[in-house]
Parts: C-alpha cells; structure tokens; sequence
C-alpha cells in the first residue's frame, strides 16, 4: 500500500526530469491568459521626458482588452509589448484609466482639473476673430501650453503653415475704449514648430480653458462687470457645463469673490491667476478672449447653443435661489416698487416726495442706495421680490436683471439728448430679460443745470454739439455734475400707467 502510494507521487518528478517538456515564452504567456479572463493596463502618472512628441507616444499606452476574444487578447498583448517600449517610472491607479500629472500641494480642484485623456493629441489649430467691435478672441486646438505669466504657446506639426506665427489679444470685452484697454494686459499667442521652443507641461488638463481678464472697469461698476465680463462669460463658457477652466489675467480678488457664487455655477474648478501662476498648463482646447455681443444682451442667433438672456436670468435665479420667475400682483395685494437712490451726480434731490407719491398711487415702496446693494446675494433677493424698479440712469439699474419676467423697469433720463445711450444700456436689453419698460424724460426745469448755465446756453438750446465734443464733454456735463428733481405731478402718469399694466 505505501509502495503504490510512494510510486504515484514519483511520477511527476520523473517527468520533469526525464522528459524535460519545453515551456517557451508564447506558452508562458498563453498559459497567463487563460488564468485570466480580463486583462486591463492602466496607467495614472507619467514622468515627462525630454521629448514632448516621446511623451505622447507614452501616452497611448493604456489599453483595454475587454471587447476581444480569448485567444485574441494574448497576441495583441505580446504585440504592444514587443512594439511599446515600458515608460519610466510609471505608476498605476487600478481606479483610474487616465494620465494625470500631480501637482505638488494641489487642492483637490487642481488635481481633479488635471485628468489627462490617455488618446491621442489632436492636430494643432488657430482661429483668431478680431473683426468684432467689443471683442477679439481665438480658439485653439491641439496641445496648448499656457504660461504662467503672460504667453500661450502651441505646438504645431513641423510642415504647419508660417506665415503668422504669433497674435496679440488683451481678453477684455471692451476693445473700444481705448484708454481702458491700455489697463488690460496683452497675451502673446505662439506657435511652436520645434519641441526644444515648448516648455515642459507642469500640470496637465483635461478641460478646456477660458482666459478672460478682470481689469479694465471690473469691480467699479456694477454694469460693465456684467455687460463686460459675466455675460460674455456665461456666452463663452456655459456649453462646457462647468467641465472648463477659467484662466483669468488683471486677477482682482475682490471680483472674483463677490461673483463666486456665478463663476462656481460656471466652472467646477477653482480660478487660475494667470498673472503670479508659475505652473505650465497644458490643454487640448483653449478660448481666449470673451464672445460679446451687445450691452446686456445676448444674440441667440451668435451664441453657442443658441443661448440667450432667458437662459443667463436662469442661471442666476439658480445661483442667488430667486423664487419669483414672474410677476403678478395676487388678490388686493400692493405691487412692491423698488426705487434706486444715488449718491452724488444724478442723485434724486426730492426722494421723499417722490417715495410719497408713489405710495399714494397704490405701491409698497422700498427704497435702496449703494450701501444696500454690496451683498449681491442678499440685494438679488430683494429685487426679485418686486414688481418694478425705478432709477435715475446709472449702473444701479443693472440689477433689474433680478426681477421677475413681466415686472416693469422706469427709467428716469437725465436732461443732454442721452434718450439714444441710456435705451441703449438698459431700454433695449428688457426685451430679451422679459421685462417690461417705461421711461421718463427729464425736462430742463426738472435739472440742476439750469443753475450752472444760462437757458440760451447750448446745454439747453443744442444739448447735440456737447456729445460732438466727445465722451469727456458729454459725461462731465450731462452726467458727472447733473441732479435730478422729479415734477412729482408729471411723473404720477408713469407710475398710475404702469400700475394697470401690471399682470394680475
């Protein structure tokens, strides 16, 4: 019994030893692919090497076998491996199926910002537009390289025409003026044909970027932040759905704090300072420059996704939790009239007369001056709580991008010809913001300027020929030194006129 027990062990061993059966390495590999039934290699983080066309070879390693057959899989995979040389130093995340660069002491935004797709780099491609009044932009394809400080660069195919190599752009919404787009920094954009003129990629993204500026008149007027910058920026970067980096030069922190709750809506990652950024990011796509198409107004026609105002309202009733979307007077209900006070030039000289009067023609009345509307979310709120506002021109005005749709904007016109340019930058925009809009024209007896100028003086007799001697004229006369006291019997036909309007 122990004999045949002994004698059946020893057979294996003999014929290990005897027969000597050959195990070559296709067998080895056949044998390790049967035992597995899916083979899968990942690669989460690649060391950069001193070629960037090598470092895009390397990046098509990642390779899933799920979809083939068995017997497939084991010479596909010896292929790769004899094709392929390994990369260095690589090291593998089986959670992850893309390259990704680490960023020493990144934040968690940073290093979710920077999810590289493994495929491979698109060819290079330039398109500037610096036809547009407002605003130039340029979209870029390819492997786009933007410095920290004030240059983009990208890296073309060597037989990529050289005819223009580089452009200029400040990415401000406002090309206009001259005098404030001196303040706008000027980025270079570059192409590259030669890897040695690239630097090394610090950070890698795989999100498009958006490069704007908050120079210029961002953060001094609560018009131009929208008309200039958050408009434009909605236009330009909502298609993306928050999957885009915002890269922002003239960095003012104080913008960028009070509209955090709009750019949070827009961008799912923390904003870039371009101007003190030392990292080397590197894209697939970049927009630089903002797509604008009027003051406060957004042409669906021109807008990607065929975006409009109604959408960008939407956004910020979403941003700010605005519960009104229309307004309606319910039941015997007061209509709330929101009247918005100035300091300084184009103030209300008879503001208590005026808030009397409109409370005797059937409205509850709140009254907001410049210290009212600093909490944005709070003031949005409060406007979208009304059924109209009223307001010497001004920035003030803006907010009535918080009413509902169908409340009523008066807009009360300082005395100079400015009908044109005030409709222009708050008349016109209500249509598409849904809102309805009156306005009140000052007469010469309703302004201060007939204290400082006699009635034959051309501020009165050819208010034109001060706009002909241009903007510093027109605004130093007509809007810097002018106050404003309302003919309180003339102005009650407004507010009666807009009561019935309003939708019940």
């Amino acid at each position: 019994m122990h004999l045949a027990l002994l004698g059946f062990l020893l057979l294996p061993f003999l014929f290990l030893v005897v027969l000597k059966p050959r195990l070559d390495s296709s067998s080895l590999l056949s044998l390790q692919v049967s035992v597995r039934s899916r083979i899968r290699i990942e690669v989460v983080e690649e060391k950069r090497s001193s070629s960037d066309e090598h470092d895009y070879k390397t990046m098509a390693v990642p390779i899933a076998f799920e979809s083939q057959p068995e017997e497939k899989k084991s010479v596909a995979f010896a292929a790769e491996m004899e094709q392929t040389p390994a990369p260095p130093a690589l090291q593998q995340n089986h959670n992850e199926t893309e390259l990704v660069t680490q960023i020493p002491n990144a934040t968690k935004d940073e290093e979710e910002a920077t999810r590289y797709s493994a495929a491979a780099v698109p060819s290079s491609k330039i398109s500037c537009d610096f036809s547009q009044r407002r605003s130039d932009t340029c979209i870029l394809h390819g492997d786009v390289r933007v410095l920290g400080s004030s240059v983009l660069l990208v890296k073309t195919s060597t037989d990529a025409s050289r005819e223009e190599t580089t452009w200029r752009i400040k990415p401000y919404a406002r090309k206009w003026e001259a005098p404030v787009m001196e303040l706008i920094r000027e980025l270079h954009i570059r192409v590259a044909s030669e890897a040695s003129e690239t630097p090394n990629c610090t950070a890698r993204h795989a999100v498009p970027a958006v490069v704007f500026s908050t120079g210029g008149f961002s953060g001094k007027n609560f018009f131009h932040d929208f008309s200039d910058v958050l408009i434009p920026l909605f236009i330009t970067s909502r298609r993306y759905h928050g999957e885009v980096q915002f890269l922002v030069t003239n960095f003012n922190p104080r913008w960028i704090n009070r509209y955090e709750a709009i750019l949070k809506r827009l961008s799912n990652y923390e904003v870039v300072d371009m101007d003190r950024d030392d990292r080397v990011r590197c894209f697939r796509n970049a927009h630089v420059g903002l797509m604008s198409h009027s003051e406060l107004v957004i042409d669906p026609a021109k807008a990607p996704n065929n975006y409009s105002m109604a959408d960008f309202r939407e956004l910020l009733r979403s941003c700010f939790s605005l519960r009104r979307k229309s307004a309606r007077v319910v039941g015997s209900s007061k209509p709330r009239l929101l009247l918005m006070l100035r300091k300084g030039s184009r103030s209300l000289t008879n503001k208590r007369e005026v808030v009397s009067l409109a409370r005797r023609s059937g409205y509850r009345v709140l009254v907001a001056g410049p210290e009212q509307t600093k909490n944005l979310s709070r003031f949005a709120v409060v406007v979208n709580s009304c059924d109209v506002m009223v307001g010497v021109h001004g920035a003030g005005l803006t907010n009535m991008i918080f009413l509902p749709a169908n409340a009523t904007l008066i807009q009360i016109i300082p005395w100079g010809g400015l009908r044109y340019a005030c409709n222009h930058d708050y008349g016109d925009p209500t249509a598409a913001m849904g809102i309805r809009y009156s306005e009140y024209e000052v007469r010469q007896e309703e302004s201060s300027l007939v204290k400082q100028y006699p009635r034959d003086h051309p501020v009165f007799t050819d208010p034109l020929s001060i706009h002909r001697q241009g903007w510093d004229a027109l605004w130093s006369v007509f809007l810097d030194r002018q106050s404003i006291k309302l003919d309180v019997r003339r102005f009650r036909g407004v507010l009666q006129e807009t009561i019935r309007s309003l939708p019940r």
